[in-house]
């Protein structure tokens, strides 16, 4: 689908979501000898990930391009599942990263660290109290039940690049949600839903995050990566099932996040399995 430009959207055309100001995200973010170089909104398109994979594919966009959709009809998550919102009811994004001063065997925990990196943005600017479920789903509370506001998808980007697509639940109301286990930041009871204020927040932070990490070659444990994330993963200390490509499942307590970014399952066989890819289940305590 071709994007189509949001500068020509009306302030006013809904007061309760406007348009995002990007003009406004441009001078805030992009700064000399900073990471992000480009900040480009669009009003709706099919998939920010697909479209920022295509633009570095025809080297239109560089490291630190970052793509903004106000709208996204055919987002997608992991496992192909799809991610769908009312317009400007969320912040839907994509950036295109190129760390090559890290090994390539390490970026496997860029998600983990784009996880870190927003809920971190969002505690900061939305006072909302956010977890991480491995690998890459934001959590948040509401009614003293968890739910999913958010999630995280990487894609490769030809042989030097990642694109990291974001999807945040900003003011979905509870009418509007997709699913019931599917929650927002405005019924979590966020301070603030300006999604302006918001996307700036993210951004930094990974940008903070993502230097800190490049800096270290990529290594967790010595960027603080690794101790972070596990400090604010709600999965780990949990019965859960892990429901393996093949058919397979596994269930038993999740014990740490190794140095490769793998979820590491105790079994009741006393075996620690760890998991690389896969959809991780919560279970209820019996």
């Amino acid at each position: 689908m071709t994007p189509r430009d949001a500068s020509d959207d009306s302030r006013w055309s809904d007061l309760d979501r406007p348009p995002l100001n990007a003009a406004a995200l441009r001078r805030g973010l992009v700064q000399e000898g900073g990471l992000w170089r480009e900040v480009e909104v669009v009003r709706s398109t099919g998939s920010t990930n697909s479209d920022l994979v295509a633009l570095a594919g025809a080297g239109k966009a560089g490291e630190g391009h970052v793509l903004v959709a106000e709208e996204q009809t055919s987002g997608r998550g992991r496992l192909d599942r799809q991610w769908t919102a009312p317009a400007r009811s969320g912040l839907f994004f994509s950036v295109l990263l190129k760390p090559a001063e890290v090994p390539v065997a390490r970026w496997g925990w860029l998600p983990l660290l784009t996880g870190v990196a927003v809920a971190t943005g969002l505690s900061r600017s939305a006072g909302v109290d956010t977890a991480l479920k491995w690998p890459n789903d934001l959590l948040v509370s509401i009614g003293g039940e968890e739910r999913k506001a958010g999630g995280i998808l990487a894609e490769r980007a030809g042989d030097d690049g990642v694109v990291i697509g974001v999807g945040v639940n900003v003011t979905l109301r509870e009418g509007e949600l997709p699913v019931p286990q599917a929650g927002s930041l405005a019924l979590a009871g966020a301070v603030s839903t300006d999604r302006d204020p918001l996307l700036r927040a993210m951004l930094r932070s990974l940008e903070e995050w993502y230097g800190r990490w490049r800096d270290a070659g990529g290594d967790p444990s010595v960027s603080g990566l690794q101790e972070t994330y596990a400090a604010g993963c709600a999965t780990l200390g949990r019965t859960v099932r892990a429901e393996l490509p093949g058919d397979r499942a596994i269930t038993g307590e999740a014990v740490a996040v190794d140095g490769d970014g793998r979820l590491v399952i105790a079994t009741q066989d006393g075996v620690q399995e760890p998991v690389g890819a896969g959809d991780i289940v919560h279970l209820r305590p019996v």
